[in-house]
């Protein structure tokens, strides 16, 4: 009877420790995901776009664009800086209007 009793003790432990577990990993990932919303969600309306995954994909490549020439700028390539800063501005301008 004892040795019954030793080992529902045990899996109620086990049980016990492993839902506050899931239950702080939950916590964790929704206040994280809820703040990336939230960060989404003021990007797009202080730009005055959309928050759809396009319009973030594409503001992603414009900056990338910029970054880009820049670099090349910074490494003397004027020809290349120019291009990439032309087609850079190009799509966000074309993302903000």
């Amino acid at each position: 009877m004892q040795a019954q009793g030793f080992f529902e003790s045990i899996g109620e432990t086990i049980g016990d420790v492993i839902r506050t577990v899931v239950e702080f990993l939950l916590a964790i990932f929704t206040n994280f995901f809820g703040a990336l919303e939230s960060f989404v969600d003021g990007l797009s309306r202080s730009l005055g776009i959309n928050a759809s995954f396009f319009s973030l994909l594409v503001l992603l490549v414009g900056l990338w664009l910029l970054w880009r020439g820049i670099r090349a700028l910074l490494r003397g390539a004027f020809l290349g800086a120019l291009v990439r800063i032309g087609l850079g501005l190009l799509v966000l301008s074309w993302l903000l209007m």
